[in-house]
Order: C-alpha cells, then structure tokens, then sequence
C-alpha cells in the first residue's frame, strides 16, 4: 500500500476520499447553512493530509458521505455545513458542485489552479455510489490523476468511492488512513503488555467476534452491562471466558455500571501497558447513567498506558469531558475498526494494496 508521501503531486489533480459523515443539528432547520455541525473531529483528522497537497501544489477534490440518502438528493445532507468548517479550518476558499458527477465538474476542475480545492456533493446521492457501479467509479476517476483514500471509518464497505475508483487510479493512503492501520495493527500484532480491553454498548452480534479476536492478545477484557447481558440471553459462547470480567454491580436499573465494578475495572486498568476501548459502559445520553463510562475514561488517561479508542459514541463522550488530546489514538472508525480487529479483510485497504 503506496502512502502520501511516495506520490509526487505537483500540478496533479487528486481525488481524495474522506469521512466527513459527522453528526448534525438539523432539528428545525429551513435551509442546509443553518445546520449545525456538533462533533467535528472527523473534519479536523483530515486537515493534515489537505494541507500536505495544498503544500504539494495539487489540485484537490474531495468527496465524502453524509448521513443515508439511499441515492437520492436529501437536501438536508448536503455537504454545505461541511463546506463552510473546511473553510474556516484551511483558511481558503472552497467551491463545492452541486452534484457528485456533472460536465459542470469537468469544467471547474480544467480552471483550477495548484492549491484549490472542490468539493464534490454528497457523494450518496448518486445510486451507483452504494451499488458500486464500475461506471460510476470511472466517472469518479476521470476527474484526478491520483486517488488518496482518507476514509478508514468507510473502508469496511464495498462502495464505488472506496473499492471502485482505485481500479483506475494510481493509489495510495493518506496521513489519517495510514495511522488508523498502524495504531490497530500493532493494538493486534504487538502491544505492550498487559493489555486490557473495554468493551462496551450493545449488539454483540457486531462484536463478537471481535471480543474473541482482541482476547487472544488481551491479558483481560472488561465488558460493560449491556453487551455482558447480551451475552448471557443469548447463550453466547466466548472463545476465552477465563480473560473476560463482567460487572459485579450495577446503577439505574441496569443502565450503568457500579461503584463496586468501577473499582475493579480500575484496579485492571492501573495495571495496564496497553487499553483498548469501544463502546460506553452505561447509557451516556443521561448524566446520571454516564459515572461509570466517566470513571473509566479517567481511569484510563491517568494509567500512563497508550490508549486506543474507537467508536463514533464513545470518541464524542470523551471529547464531552474534554480529555481527546489526552488518549493516543481515537479511531474515526466505528464498523471499519471493529471489521479490523475482527481479522476481517476490508475492501478499501484491499484496494490500496
């Protein structure tokens, strides 16, 4: 897999796919520009690597999703707020298309000069984004001579913008992309040890398979009340039962941990090299319920381990409590990582490679 860095970009027109799938305050709204953004630190992970070909006197496109449109135009999804946050973080101005594929694209793209930037629509609106349609990647293609994949929190899905267009494009890699696979390969591969994992939220059968994956390496794996329920309705069977702790009290009917639980988690993570953490440990909407995914999130940054974090609910509370800056790496990936862990194959790192 090809990376930023081994491309020469000078005079080039790339098309760089990212994650700008970011949660919306779009109650109430007449008009896309009024939407507010509430979380953009998807946005904010993907600077670097369009800084790095503005340096590099590229001709930038970018293109992402944003919510579900089903190949339709939702105008409410618009990219328009996304739009307006590039602008204010880059500090230069950004046209963006009114569709994802147009002659109009065409036309802007031949009058750019090395260092704009275009953004492309919702690049769901499009039905053959989603069916990954060969013809629609070509289109998508034509646009660039070079295709940089930014989109790790995509790269489980099988998408034209991520699968199809490196098909006909040199590709690589961009800065964010790249950390996601270093930062979760070497979580597998070799982490200091002890290593504890957390493992909270629900649907344990999304994360299954990644509990058994991860406790193969883990020293142990800490599970939160909801998903250890789970577990045990189910009559699920885990691969290392030995590694696993599950709570021993709880708080609010169920919907959070206990003190006494908190206290054992804790004493785990004080021990730890390594702590690997998806999914809250109570229901983090309510205050009342979010003590135990607080105290562990606190547990955690004052262990001194290197901490992983992954999954879109839990990045958000921990940035809530103002403490991102003080874990090493959070994950824009929510399925993507889980796919990773679980030793599946992704098609688009498959694509890259």
């Amino acid at each position: 897999m090809k990376t930023l860095k081994e491309f020469n970009f000078k005079n080039k027109t790339v098309l760089v796919r990212c994650d700008f799938n970011v949660p919306l305050d779009n109650q109430g709204v007449s008009f896309p520009s009024e939407i507010e953004i509430l979380d953009d630190f998807k946005i904010k992970e993907a600077i670097p690597t369009i800084e790095y070909l503005m340096e590099k006197e590229a001709k930038i496109i970018l293109m992402s999703h944003l919510g579900r449109p089903d190949g339709r135009v939702v105008e409410e999804l618009r990219l328009t707020p996304i739009q307006t946050r590039l602008m204010e973080y880059l500090d230069v101005s950004i046209t963006k298309s009114t569709d994802c594929c147009s002659l109009e694209i065409e036309k802007w793209i031949k009058e750019m000069n090395p260092g704009e930037i275009l953004l492309l629509e919702n690049i769901q609106f499009h039905p053959g984004e989603k069916q990954n349609d060969p013809q629609f990647a070509k289109t998508l293609a034509g646009y660039a001579d070079i295709f940089i994949m930014e989109a790790f929190g995509q790269a489980h899905r099988n998408y034209a913008s991520i699968s199809g267009i490196p098909n006909y494009l040199p590709s690589g890699a961009g800065f964010l992309f790249e950390k996601e696979i270093k930062a979760l390969a070497s979580l597998m591969k070799n982490p200091r040890k002890p290593l504890i994992a957390v493992i909270g939220g629900a649907k344990v059968e999304t994360k299954m398979k990644m509990i058994d994956n991860i406790s193969e390496v883990a020293d142990f794996v800490l599970l939160g009340g909801l998903i250890n329920q789970e577990i045990i309705n189910q009559s699920r069977h885990l691969k290392y039962p030995q590694k696993i702790i599950a709570p021993i009290d709880e708080m609010f009917g169920g919907k959070d941990i206990g003190p006494k639980t908190v206290h054992l988690f804790k004493e785990k993570i004080s021990l730890a090299k390594t702590v690997f953490w998806n999914g809250p440990l109570g229901l983090i909407e309510q205050t009342d319920s979010s003590f135990g995914s607080s105290e562990i999130a606190k547990a955690i940054v004052g262990s001194g381990a290197f901490s992983v974090v992954g999954g879109g609910e839990t990045a958000e509370f921990i940035n809530r409590l103002g403490l991102i800056e003080k874990f090493n790496h959070i994950s824009t990936g929510g399925g993507a990582m889980l796919a990773f862990l679980s030793g599946e194959k992704l098609p688009g790192i498959e694509a890259l490679s």
